[in-house]
């Protein structure tokens, strides 16, 4: 913005050239400048989009007792009216002070002070500092009632700074960072002695390259003039609010706040703190709920981390992958046997709002005990009490105790919505790279993207398809592609990811669902109608897909599910002739009685995820077509009793299934003589 101002400052000067008051200008914007700065209200009038152009220059001459040259006053409106956006009035004076000085080889600069400064004490400080610097300086007086009283000298780009203020935070920062031993020293008389030992007279020299200002704070954006060796996504110090870097200019930065606004005006400072935003990693946040900034929200008080990590960094290269073979267990029959998941697969679980996507992660989740998986769930703009609910399942599970919480609620800011993702994936990272499998719900990346759209279009950057910037899809595919299965070399360590998408009436085709699909390894999808009709999980087998297929199931699973999306499909299709049962053939009867047989088996009720062997067992069964001979309202109740019977006659079968993780010709013949006698002891038990 101070690029385009300046330019306009140009115009302005120009127009006083051509009319030869250049001086005149000079004088009666020098007037305002100095007005401006010492009232506040005064400034925000002439800023505000509530008056026009006339009444602002009507209440510039009652202020001044109409002493203001009318030309003067056309000439800086008509510039100001030409500006695509208004309200820089202010910006557009000084600019033109200071490059009319730098015609005249003056160095413009500033004296910040809590009370209006004597023209004379200004004139003593031009003095001094031209003598200390070489050159002609001149100063312009602005008054910030918080710096309680010295003064503040800033002239390019080195700030010296007096103020009491500064004194103050100086000494608060000498004492917090003081270690001090309670048994031995009492700590009135430790402050006592570094107060003693503090020089006030000793001013604080910063440069503008760590050092800068507030030039407009709005909606939880800062505008900063200064710290020209800011890095992008470096975290700054603004009054007592931390801020992250988004957009570098040149001599311009924007940045989204992290915390709250209320103490940062207009001048307010800003520091640089050299270090881009990270989070705390390590086994100490298992348990723990955090925020996107890893901060305790659990009240069960501070975290030692065991270090801390960058939440932007690049994503493993192909050589430094291997490829994804072991099945992550998600204890839902229908994904582990028709849309398995591996670990370091991305998939994507896509629907409707209200059709079961959380409860699918939250079962996932509750499957891992056990399973030496660290989970990580990732809740992006969810009411507070939802996420509480989830957190109380997960304690009531057992799941906590190997699981971390990252919440970023609806009520938070957008810059914390946007970031909570990333800082989930790198505290994921910290234990992938040390060689663990890690498993992370991000829910939902839906309202990720609606709160990188909010912080783009409040940065002005140019919106494009439904409002979303040019690089949405980015947004997500860095966050996506750094999930995955490291070589050997790097310990074999992997992240899976599990990102949600919520659609509008079921369409999968909108701009944000197409992009997270096409990065993802497969996605299941989850139908209203399926949910409202009793199915659950609601799964949609038809468009649900696992790009990693058969390689991330065990050989047993492979061998008894290989057949159930076709059986699924075929099934589908007679489906709609089942109305006229009279008239079907025989085949397409049984082929009908076998889909909704095997339909009634597939469904699961939430928080019950199943074994991998007691799963393989139940598909067994319905290979061989006996639950063909069962009554659909009794499937269940032969579900739970073979169950019963496998685990406790038959451990043996069991724990064969779980170590050879397949089923061998010996062990094919021992299973369909069990669970052939056990169905026909059930129905004889019906009868």
């Amino acid at each position: 913005m101070s690029l385009k101002i300046r330019s306009y400052a140009r115009n302005l000067m120009e127009l006083a050239s051509q009319e030869d008051t250049v001086d005149l200008f000079y004088r009666d914007l020098k007037r305002i400048n100095n007005e401006l700065n010492r009232d506040e209200d005064l400034a925000k009038f002439i800023e505000s989009d509530d008056f026009s152009s006339e009444e602002k220059k009507r209440k510039l001459q009652e202020v001044f007792n109409n002493e203001l040259d009318d030309s003067i006053l056309y000439g800086l409106f008509l510039v100001i009216e030409s500006i695509p956006r208004n309200h820089l009035e202010c910006e557009l004076i000084h600019e033109f002070l200071e490059y009319y000085y730098q015609t005249r080889g003056i160095v413009f600069g500033a004296a910040y002070s809590a009370k209006e400064i004597d023209d004379s004490d200004i004139e003593t400080l031009e003095e001094a500092f031209s003598h200390k610097l070489g050159r002609t300086i001149k100063l312009e007086n602005k008054v910030d009632k918080k710096l309680i009283g010295g003064v503040k000298v800033v002239i390019n780009d080195t700030v010296w700074d007096g103020t009491y203020k500064a004194k103050m935070d100086e000494l608060k920062n000498i004492l917090l960072n003081k270690e001090i031993n309670k048994e031995e020293k009492d700590l009135g008389l430790d402050m006592s002695e570094e107060i003693s030992h503090f020089d006030p007279q000793e001013i604080k020299t910063e440069s503008n390259r760590t050092t800068g200002y507030v030039t407009s704070v709005a909606d939880g954006v800062a505008n900063i003039s200064g710290i020209y060796d800011a890095m992008a996504g470096e975290i700054l110090d603004i009054g007592q609010t931390k801020a992250m870097v988004m957009d570098l200019e040149e001599d311009n930065i924007a940045a989204v706040l992290l915390g709250s606004d209320n103490d940062i005006v207009k001048g307010t400072q800003v520091s640089s703190t050299g270090k881009v935003i990270e989070v705390p990693v390590g086994d100490s946040l298992l348990g723990r709920v955090v925020d996107a900034l890893g901060r305790p929200i659990d009240g069960k008080g501070v975290i030692k981390p065991d270090a801390y990590r960058q939440i932007e960094v690049s994503a493993p290269g192909v050589i430094d992958r291997s490829p994804v073979d072991e099945p992550l267990q998600t204890g839902i029959k229908i994904i582990d046997s028709m849309i398995p998941i591996g670990k370091g697969q991305r998939e994507l679980i896509i629907g409707d709002r209200q059709t079961g996507k959380t409860a699918l992660a939250v079962d996932t989740i509750i499957n891992q005990k056990g399973r030496n998986v660290k989970c990580i769930y990732v809740a992006i703009g969810q009411k507070n009490s939802t996420v509480a609910q989830i957190i109380e399942k997960l304690n009531n599970y057992g799941a906590m105790n190997y699981t971390s919480v990252v919440v970023a609620g609806a009520s938070e800011l957008a810059s914390l919505q946007y970031i909570a993702p990333y800082s989930g994936c790198s505290i994921g990272e910290y234990w992938m790279n040390k060689g663990e499998d890690v498993l992370i719900v991000y829910d939902d990346l839906s309202k990720h993207a609606v709160a990188y759209r909010t912080l783009s279009l409040l940065l002005r950057r140019p919106p494009g398809r439904e409002a979303y910037p040019g690089d949405v899809f980015y947004l997500h595919s860095r966050l996506l592609e750094r999930s995955g299965k490291l070589s050997e070399r790097l310990g074999k360590g992997s992240l899976t990811a599990l990102p949600i998408i919520e659609t509008q009436a079921g369409d999968i085709s909108a701009y944000i669902p197409t992009n997270v699909i096409s990065i993802t390894d497969g996605q299941i999808f989850l139908q209203s109608e399926l949910f409202n009709s009793g199915i659950r999980p609601a799964i949609d087998y038809g468009l649900s897909v696992s790009r990693v297929g058969s390689a991330a199931q065990i050989k047993a699973m492979k061998n008894v599910s290989s057949s159930l999306k076709l059986d699924l499909s075929q099934y589908q299709e007679v489906l709609d002739f089942a109305q006229f049962g009279s008239d079907l053939d025989p085949s397409t009867r049984a082929r009908i009685n076998h889909g909704r047989h095997l339909v009634e088996l597939l469904k699961q009720p939430q928080y019950q995820p199943m074994a991998t062997a007691d799963q393989v067992m139940l598909l067994f069964a319905n290979k061989l077509g006996l639950l063909d001979e069962i009554p659909l309202e009794r499937i269940k109740e032969y579900e739970n009793d073979l169950l019963i019977e496998m685990n406790s006659v038959h451990p043996d079968v069991i724990a064969e299934i779980n170590e050879k993780k397949q089923i061998d010709d010996k062990l094919n013949t021992r299973l369909t003589d069990i669970i052939t006698s056990f169905t026909t002891r059930f129905r004889l038990m019906e009868n």
